[in-house]
């Protein structure tokens, strides 16, 4: 395996990890502080996959910049290979036909990967996602519209959903709790 480039990147909403293959191929895109997760994760996946700190391919750090900094869709394009398991690959892969300024329910998501009993199954790869932002699964609540987790914190997804929302023109539209 050619070696992996790791990142990191200021964000309005803290520093990220990005890592890429040499080609651009987003391999994981995580916060800082969830380095413990990472770790377990390229080990997992990646074995003894030599990872260089560096500037990552052109592409996908500016679109990333570019998505902060209000071109939504500037991620969509991007290429990833998050290295899941089948059922997991399926999930993230239907997490990105979740247009930007809209919110799925984790039974939403079930049905759309065709296993609508299976929300809680859904719910665990949504929560394995190791491709944070571009793999949308902060677009993802609970039914009636409450947040529910996200591994970046609560704070963060609601700025998420807030940003996307506001530059897709779209109403943003949560319950507490």
């Amino acid at each position: 395996m050619t070696p992996l480039i790791r990142e990191l990147i200021d964000t309005p909403v803290g520093p990220i990890t990005l890592i890429t293959q040499s080609d651009g191929t987003v391999r994981m895109l995580e916060f800082t502080e969830k380095r413990d997760r990472e770790e377990i994760h390229l080990k997992r996946h990646f074995g003894d996959a030599e990872i260089r700190d560096g500037k990552t391919s052109g592409p996908a750090r500016k679109a990333v910049e570019a998505y902060f900094n209000g071109d939504i869709a500037a991620i969509d394009t991007l290429t990833t290979d998050a290295a899941g398991t089948e059922f997991q690959t399926k999930v993230w892969a239907t997490l990105r036909t979740i247009p930007a300024g809209e919110t799925w329910s984790y039974g939403d998501l079930a049905g759309a990967v065709g296993s609508p009993k299976a929300f809680r199954a859904v719910g665990s790869a949504n929560g394995a996602n190791p491709i944070a932002i571009i793999v949308p699964c902060h677009r993802v609540i609970a039914t009636g519209g409450k947040l529910g987790g996200y591994g970046g914190g609560l704070d963060r997804k609601k700025w998420l959903l807030a940003h996307e929302a506001a530059h897709c023109g779209k109403q943003l539209a949560l319950h507490a709790g």
